[in-house]
C-alpha cells in the first residue's frame, strides 16, 4: 500500500506502511530539505533525533543515492536532547548519529554541536571538549549548550527563532509510549520550562535518568517539526496529542514548526489517529 496523507489539528501526517518505509520517506524528504535550505540561504541546519526510527532514518541518509545532494560542509548539526552519561558511550545520541551517518559524509566538525557529557569536567562541544569544572553536572552542560546555541544563532545570520535559538531548518523528534518528546516527560520539571533555552533533566522514567534537552519552547524555534515514531506502543500517545491533549500530559502535543509540522508514522503508531 502507498503512504496516506491527511491532515489533522495543522498537523500533516504521514502514514506508511511499516517502519523501513517511515525511515526511508523519513531520508529522502530531510536530504531534499536541506538541500533546498541550502540553495535558499547558503547554510542548513538540522537538529538530530536517537531511537531506533531516528537512528534508521539516518542510516537510509547515509545509503541514498541522493546522499550528496547536499553540501555537508555547509550543514550545522545540533541535538534535540542527550544522555548525560559518557563521552563516546554507545548509548549517547550523538555516539549513534555518527556510527550510522556522520562519520560517513564530510562534516566541518566546527558545525556539530553534541550536547555535554558526563565526563568529569568537560563537555562535548564543538566536535571536541572544552573544559569547565572539576565535576561532571548537567546543569552546567545545559548552560554550555544554551551558549552554543546562542553563538550558532548569530554566526547562522538569520533572524532567530525564538531569542537566542537558531531558526533551525528542520528538527527530528521521536516520542515514547507516555508521550515524551526530546527528553520532555510529562507533567516533570522540563514541560513545565517555558521558556525557550536548555534544561537539565534529572529522575527520568525511563534510564538513563540525567540528560540535557531542549525546552518544547526551543524545539518550536524551528521552521519544520518531524515527528517520527512507529510501533504501536506510540499509538495511544499520538491519537491523545493529536486531538487536543495539553502538553503538560502529553509532551509531543507542544511540537510545532513555525512554517510546518510533519508527523511521519507507520500503520501501527497512527491507529488512534
Amino acid at each position: 500500500m502507498s503512504a496516506e496523507t491527511r491532515t489533522v489539528a495543522g498537523r500533516e501526517v504521514v502514514v506508511h506502511d511499516d517502519e523501513q518505509a517511515v525511515a526511508d520517506d523519513g531520508a529522502a524528504r530531510l536530504l531534499a530539505a536541506l538541500a533546498g535550505a541550502q540553495s535558499a540561504r547558503g547554510l542548513a541546519s538540522v537538529v538530530l533525533t536517537g531511537g531506533g526510527i531516528g537512528i534508521a532514518m539516518l542510516r537510509a541518509v547515509a545509503a541514498s543515492p541522493d546522499r550528496d545532494s547536499v553540501d555537508w560542509s555547509r550543514l550545522e548539526v545540533f541535538w534535540g536532547d542527550e544522555r548525560f552519561v559518557p563521552a563516546g558511550d554507545p548509548e549517547r545520541n550523538d555516539a549513534q548519529a555518527r556510527e550510522a551517518l556522520l562519520d560517513a559524509v564530510p562534516l566541518d566538525p566546527a558545525r556539530v554541536h553534541p550536547m555535554a557529557s558526563s565526563t568529569p569536567g568537560h563537555a562535548a562541544l564543538d566536535a571536541g571538549e572544552v573544559e569547565l569544572t572539576d565535576t561532571a553536572d548537567p546543569d552546567q552542560g545545559a548552560e554550555a549548550y544554551a551558549q552554543e546555541l546562542t553563538e550558532a544563532s548569530a554566526r547562522l545570520g538569520e533572524a532567530a527563532g525564538a531569542p537566542g535559538i537558531p531558526a533551525f531548518d528542520v528538527l527530528l523528534a521521536g516520542c515514547g509510549p507516555e508521550g515524551h518528546t526530546l527528553s520532555v516527560f510529562p507533567d516533570s520539571p522540563a514541560v513545565h520550562a517555558t521558556a525557550p533555552g536548555v534544561v537539565a533533566v534529572r529522575d527520568c522514567p525511563k534510564p538513563p535518568p540525567t540528560r540535557i534537552s531542549l525546552t518544547l519552547a526551543a524545539s518550536r524555534a524551528a521552521r519544520e517539526v518531524w515527528l517520527v515514531a512507529a510501533g504501536s506502543g506510540k499509538a495511544e500517545a499520538l491519537g491523545r496529542a493529536a486531538h487536543g491533549a495539553d502538553e503538560v500530559e502529553i509532551p509531543l502535543a507542544g511540537l510545532a514548526g513555525t512554517e510546518r509540522t510533519l508527523w511521519l508514522l507507520d500503520r501501527a503508531a497512527a491507529a488512534d489517529i
